[in-house]
């Protein structure tokens, strides 16, 4: 992998870790108002224009929809060029190593890159927090693999000193306040046949993106969310509700679960950690779920640097296709995926000493400006490339915000993959909501709604 240069403060991820977990100095945050975006990506393009300058990406009220999927802005341009599994050794330093994985082992495996355009924008309002978090964002009093303290409405640590802080960035990276939406999980076995596995209705809230929020007002939840299963047959009935923690020594992962013949609410494990997927037939764990997720203290995270790399982005032509038209039989269809020259924080996650996790080993690539993780590569106890999980980044002018959206999870192992968070054939597409009452997210409303 070619990794760039980083901008000198990341120099300080190779000190002693009581120096890297500084808070940043006014006079460093003053570059998120010149050289940098008010994310904390670098505004200039690169040396051969490949990847442009950031000027405000791209902010649009009309692109707001009701029902359906939202236009593509780029449905005219034709791709510059295609990696596949003859010349993919001739860009292996811009892939991941699960692509390269399905260059090898699928002849078929192709990846269209199309002209880059830095589209992420934010509201105004998601800036300024995000400047005041420049220099008031802390490690919860347990350590920063615990939480994060200081910081409200905005990613935490746009000049990130240690991998830590720049997953804590992707977790809290910005998709509105609340949302409301229907959506799949897909798994296409080796073989290629597509079962549904699960379909359900999210109600889910972020509280640490409220208006006008402050840090004082959030109950240390920064996430929480009801699911009610509407498919298969089977599951209907069924509910999961869980709050997602900013400091899991001060608040624990929580969630709740309601099946169908029990008839009451019982508590389940979390998203988190390497509790197994039952959305997703042993295809994923639950800290795969929006490439990676959960509380990180099972991880030691090492921010090893930038990269440009081809990447999903501005896929919004994927959710205007039929289900048929994305799943292929051993990984999705090559037609529905647009991928462009982007750069990326490069973040290796090792197992933390005396933890475990079926996957002991995992490479992140965080969009730079969005902060949301793009790629996820993970490797087996034995050091064998095992997991791949590949976003498709949903373009959202209206917010403004670029999403992760839909997910691929590719098994090396078993063969196949499985389609995540899927809202192709939905009638109802990615939907922001203004927030929710609290009473909407007990053990108690779980019950009452999954009756």
């Amino acid at each position: 992998m070619r990794i760039f240069a980083v901008l000198s403060i990341i120099l300080l991820v190779s000190l002693p870790s009581a120096i890297a977990w500084a808070q940043v100095s006014e006079q460093e945050a003053a570059a998120l108002k010149t050289t940098l975006t008010p994310v904390g990506a670098e505004r200039a393009g690169n040396k051969d224009g490949s990847i442009p300058a950031w000027t405000g990406g791209l902010v649009d009220p009309s692109y707001a929809v009701t029902s359906g999927p939202r236009r593509d802005p780029f449905a005219g341009e034709k791709p510059l060029f295609s990696i596949t599994a003859a010349n993919w050794q001739d860009h292996a330093d811009r892939l991941p190593e699960g692509a390269k994985q399905l260059f090898r082992t699928h002849p078929g495996y192709r990846m269209d890159i199309y002209p880059s355009h830095r589209t992420a924008a934010a509201p105004q309002a998601v800036y300024d927090n995000i400047f005041r978090n420049a220099t008031s964002a802390r490690p919860a009093a347990g350590g920063i693999q615990y939480g994060v303290e200081g910081a409200i409405g905005g990613i935490p640590f746009p000049i990130p000193k240690d991998g830590f802080q720049a997953v804590w960035n992707h977790l809290l990276a910005y998709w509105g306040p609340a949302r409301e939406l229907t959506v799949s999980t897909y798994v296409v076995p080796a073989g290629g046949a597509v079962e549904l596995t699960s379909a359900y209705r999210e109600i889910a809230d972020f509280p640490y993106y409220y208006p006008g929020a402050k840090p004082a007002d959030l109950d240390g939840y920064y996430f929480k969310s009801i699911r009610l299963a509407t498919a298969p047959a089977s599951r209907i009935g069924e509910g999961y509700l869980y709050w997602q923690s900013l400091d899991i020594k001060r608040r624990e992962l929580a969630a709740w679960r309601l099946l169908p013949g029990e008839k009451r609410v019982r508590k389940a494990p979390p998203i988190s950690y390497d509790v197994p997927d039952p959305n997703a037939a042993g295809y994923m764990t639950q800290n795969e779920y929006y490439i990676f997720f959960g509380a990180l203290d099972h991880y030691s995270f090492k921010l090893v640097g930038k990269a440009e790399m081809y990447v999903p982005y501005n896929n919004n032509r994927l959710y205007t296709l039929p289900l048929s038209g994305v799943l292929g039989k051993d990984h999705p269809n090559p037609d529905a995926l647009r991928y462009e020259l982007h750069r990326v924080w490069v973040v290796e996650g090792t197992l933390a000493q005396g933890a475990h996790d079926v996957v002991p080993r995992r490479r992140l690539y965080l969009d730079e400006d969005t902060w949301m993780a793009v790629y996820a590569d993970g490797w087996d106890e034995n050091g064998k490339l095992w997991k791949f999980g590949q976003a498709s980044m949903y373009l959202m002018p209206d917010v403004p915000a670029v999403v992760i959206g839909s997910q691929f999870v590719h098994d090396f192992e078993l063969g196949g993959y499985a389609f995540t968070f899927a809202f192709n054939e939905a009638p109802q597409h990615y939907q922001l909501t203004a927030p929710h009452p609290a009473t909407y997210f007990s053990p108690e409303a779980l019950a009452a709604r999954s009756r």
